[in-house]
Formats: structure tokens, sequence, C-alpha cells
């Protein structure tokens, strides 16, 4: 059988013509390319939601703040966030499932990345990177983000520092007001970015070359901003293109991952359903559908869109791959070792590989592991390929403890790609367990300006609190609270984001998190952070079975190994737990900061 394209689908009868997209104008409200209302509208319903967000955090103090940010807004230089000429800030990412592993040239969008002295995102199947972004990691055609600068000329990334520090100073006004404030200020920040880049995106004369087949390639950093801006003009010409509709559905999808702006989702959703409208059943909207599902944790919706594209297109590797990756993070591993079989046979390739890769890892086969993304990395020719594999195999390295050999893998990533955040975050972090502190504060400090995700955020945070340096710790944690935040307020599931936080944040509602987002789906990430959620609300004996599990399949993860032990200490098997925790040191003495540190501790008490 050959592989089918959308245009062998079935003719159906044409869906009535979409209005035509205005033309951007630099100075005006930017339309929506989706069909949805001006930019300016989709930012005033997007703060809107914030501030409910924080309002309901914050109770009272939140309703107060507002008053503190409308004048912070003021002080950082933009429009008030309910100005309608003033487009949303594409954040992404990479959620970096938890979750994400994929290369460039592949075709899905693993969840959010892992995140730094707390349980591994649960994103994605492909590798999982660093960055706590839903949705986490690179996808079909991007290896990062380039520097996004403003079309008068001043970076974006300044917007975001001078918002940070604000956020910095709101720290003094307690807890609850402070998270109102963070969250209100995250929101201006990301928001911030789409002036800048809005006007250039929406106003392109450029028509896109489409491909017939309606494969949705993107591209890496600024080239994908490009792509954006030349899809939208190329649907100005010609509004009826499903394919085109499905392209940009994607290339929306992995903005969000690629600027950590979980507010590029809704766009991505608008423009796959009118590819669907204009096309029903066609297999690229259908797998974009998958993609933006997985990104935001929905994974199995997840499953059921990549197995309606399928039923329509058999060798779709979108879909393929996304029906992978769902597989394993609703902890179906079994039947994700035999979807990575038949896309390896339909379809075989590095986005294929590196799935590979992540089933032999969770089954504890490093060296296999190892083996299959050595290959990968071997065959990668594109910038964003080898930036992609090289990181992962960065991260495999870093997970035993090899140090020396992260910084070299993670240096090669960032030879093809200066600006991956995969790689800088994970450079940081290499850099944190050899004993360069320093180094690993400078660069966390300089990601976290550019992209506050919670993994970095988490990772810096703990590098502040080891150090003695609470507030500043405290201000990262807040931070990953207000992200959360943006995150549910455009779709992302992020129990699992909150439950991640038990160590750092409120230990009632990480359990409440944890709880529910084991229902969804039992899973060794799942497991793990529900049974440290417990473990911190003094519930070892419950926490154990999950403990476990999590450590069942053989997955050699330091910070799983650490979690086990303290639960079996907890729950009366201090033998067993301090074989654990030794263990744990053992592999990756520099999972955690402070997560080592109180190994170490318990170790030396029983001496």
């Amino acid at each position: 059988m050959s592989p089918r394209t959308n245009d062998d689908t079935p003719k159906r009868a044409p869906a009535p013509a979409p209005a035509p997209l205005p033309e951007g104008k630099a100075d005006g409200p930017a339309q929506s390319p989706s069909g949805g209302p001006p930019q300016g509208e989709r930012t005033r319903d997007h703060v809107a939601a914030i501030r409910r967000v924080a309002a309901a955090s914050a109770g009272r103090a939140g309703r107060a703040d507002r008053g503190d940010a409308g004048r912070a807004r003021a002080e950082h230089g933009g429009a008030p966030a309910d100005d309608p000429g003033r487009a949303p800030r594409q954040h992404h990412d990479t959620d970096h499932d938890e979750h994400g592993r994929e290369p460039a040239s592949s075709a899905t969008v693993p969840p959010p990345p892992r995140t730094s002295g707390t349980s591994p995102d649960t994103g994605s199947l492909p590798p999982r990177t660093n960055s706590g972004a839903p949705g986490a990691a690179p996808v079909a055609g991007n290896s990062g983000e380039a520097p996004v600068t403003a079309a008068a000329g001043a970076p974006v990334d300044e917007g975001r520092g001078r918002a940070v520090r604000r956020v910095r100073e709101a720290g003094r006004r307690g807890r609850a007001l402070y998270l109102a404030g963070c969250t209100l200020l995250l929101a201006v920040a990301l928001t911030a970015g789409a002036v800048a880049t809005g006007a250039a995106r929406d106003g392109g004369d450029a028509v896109a070359a489409v491909p017939a087949n309606g494969d949705p390639v993107v591209g890496v950093g600024a080239d994908l901003d490009a792509q954006v801006a030349s899809l939208q003009a190329h649907l100005r010409a010609q509004p009826r293109d499903h394919n085109g509709w499905a392209r940009l559905g994607f290339a929306y999808v992995e903005q969000a991952r690629t600027k950590a702006d979980p507010s590029r989702y809704p766009q991505a959703e608008q423009a796959l359903q009118r590819s669907l409208d204009l096309r029903p059943g066609n297999d690229a909207a259908l797998a974009g559908r998958a993609a933006l599902a997985a990104a935001r944790h929905d994974f199995t919706g997840a499953l059921t869109n990549a197995d309606r594209a399928l039923a329509e297109n058999p060798y779709s590797e979108r879909a393929l791959c996304s029906r992978i990756d769902a597989l394993v993070e609703l902890g179906r591993y079994d039947e994700a070792a035999r979807a990575a079989d038949t896309a390896d046979r339909r379809r075989p390739g590095i986005p294929v590989f590196t799935r590979y890769a992540y089933v032999r890892e969770l089954r504890g086969d490093v060296a296999g592991a190892r083996e299959i993304l050595e290959r990968a990395l071997g065959a990668a020719t594109g910038r964003g390929d080898i930036a992609y594999v090289a990181a992962q195999l960065g991260q495999l390295a870093w997970n035993q403890g090899d140090y020396s050999g992260a910084l070299r893998q993670y240096a090669r990533a960032l030879a093809a790609d200066d600006s991956y955040l995969p790689a800088l975050e994970g450079r940081a972090r290499a850099q944190a367990a050899s004993g360069d502190r320093a180094a690993a504060v400078r660069n966390l400090e300089r990601i976290v300006s550019r992209a506050p995700l919670p993994g970095p955020l988490t990772a810096l945070g703990e590098l502040y609190e080891e150090h003695g340096e609470l507030a500043k710790a405290r201000e990262q944690y807040a931070l990953v609270d207000a992200w959360t935040a943006l995150a549910r307020a455009n779709g992302v599931d992020a129990d699992l984001d909150t439950a991640l936080a038990a160590d750092h944040g409120d230990a009632a509602a990480a359990l409440r998190a944890a709880r529910a987002e084991w229902k969804r789906r039992q899973t060794v990430h799942t497991a793990d952070a529900l049974a440290w959620a417990l473990h911190v609300n003094g519930r070892d004996a419950e926490a154990l079975p999950y403990a476990r599990r999590a450590t069942a399949t053989g997955y050699r993860n330091a910070l799983f190994l650490y979690h086990r032990g303290m639960v079996e200490h907890g729950a009366g098997h201090p033998a067993e737990g301090r074989a654990l925790l030794t263990e744990a040191l053992g592999l990756n003495p520099g999972f955690s900061p402070l997560g080592a540190r109180a190994a170490r501790t318990v170790l030396e008490e029983a001496r």
C-alpha cells in the first residue's frame, strides 16, 4: 500500500468559503487568521481569565492587587492589557512535558518536559527534556526558539525581564497576594511579546507554497514565525485550502511550545477546526488535533484523534508518532511498543527512533536507548534534528550521572542551535551537578528571563534554596504557580504540574491534583507524583504501593529511587529505604540539590 496523502481523501461537498483574512496592519488590531476575534479581543479575554484565576487564588487580596498590577503594566512600558491593539503573547511549552522528545523533522508535539527536582514530566514519549512546558518537546521541523525582536528593534526578552523584576518586588506582599501579582505580571510579560511580533506576523505579503500532501512541516525559531506569517498570507489569498489551515494549526501548537505560551493553543484549535470544516475527516487536521491534545495533556483525546487520522491515512507520520506518545502517557506500555513497531514499518525515521529509545529507557534498557539515539544522531542532517537528538543523549547521560558526557552532548546540540532551550537547561543542570554552581545559576537566570517555564524555574529555585537564598527561591516557585494558572486558563490539564510542586507549594493541593491525574492515567510518572505528594502530606503507608509501582518497570531514574527510598523509610522499612537512597546517589548524585542533601542526611543519621 502506498502512503495516502490528504489529496487522496474522498471528495465531499465543498464547505462554504470562509471570509477572507484581512490584511494585517502594524498599528491596528491583528485579526485572527483562524477566523476568531481580533487579537486585541483575544488578549482581553485571556487577561480576564488570568485575573479570574488569580482572584480565585488570592481572594480579596487578588482584587486589591489588580490596582498594583495596573501600575506594574504602566511601569512595564506597554499599553494596558485590555488595550484591543495588544495581541496575545505566543508562549510554548516542552512541558517539555512535562514532558517531550521529538526531533525537528518529526510531526508530533510531546507534552511538557521534566522539571528539575521533581518527577519527570509525563508529557510524551520522545525523550523528555527539562522545561516545564505543557507539551514541551520539540516537534516536526523545529529545534528551538531564536530570539524574537520587536518591530521597533527592542528585544522582546527585555520586557519579560522587567516583568520578572516587578514580580520580585511584589514578593513583599505575602504569598496569596504575590501569586495574584505573579500571574498578572507573567500574563503581561507574555502578552507584550505579541505586540512586537504580531504586526510582522499578520502583515506579511508573501504567499506560502503549501505542499500538495498537506504535511505540516514547521520551521526553526524565527523561521517558524516567518512560516506562520507566510501561511496567514497564503490563507488570505486561498481561504479554502484545508491543508493550509491544518499546517497553520500545527504551527501554532509549535509556537506555543517554542515560546512557552499556552495562549497559542486556542488559536491552533480554531485553525484545525477550520480545516475540518472545509474537508471533514482530513488526516492532517486530525493529526494536528492529536498533537494539540497531547500538548494540553489530554492523552485520551490525542489517542482518539491519532486513530481517526490513521483510519484516513495509515502512513501519517504525525499520527503514528502521536499514537505512540499517547499510549505511553496513558501507561499502556506494551501497546506503545507495538505501535512503535508499526510506525517503524510504515514510516521509519528519527521521530520513530527517538520513541523506540524512550520505550527502552522506561524498561531500564539504557544501553539500548543510547544505541538507538546514537543511530538517530548519525542519520540526522538538519540542525533541528541534530540539536534535538544530541540533547536527548545529553539527558540520558545526565540521568546516569555522566555529567561530562552530558555536557559534550549539550555542546553538540548548541553548536547546531545555540538557542535550543532543552540543551541550555540541560547544560545548566549538568554544570550544577558538576559543582559549577555559579555558571548554572547564571545560565538558568538567563533561561527563565526568556522562557519562564516550570522546569528551569524549579531548578533555579532549588539552587537558590540550597544556598540559603530563600526569598529568591520563593519567587521562582511562585512563578511556577503563575505559569500553571496561565496554562489552565488556556485548556491545559496542569494537574501533574501542580502535583510536582508538592515540595515547594501547597501540599494539600498537590495531593488533590496527583489523585486527579492518577485517575486519568496510570503511568510510572503519575505513580511517582502521587507517592511523593502522599509522602509530603505525611501518609507514607498509603504512598508505598505507588512508589513501588513507579520503579516497577526498571526505569533508572534517581529521583524515583529517592522518592521511594524516603517513602520506604517513612513507612517503617528503614533498611530498604537506605538501600534505595544509596542507589539514587550512586546513580545520579546531582539529580536534585535538595533531594540529594535530604538523602545524605538520612544516611548519615543511620550511621
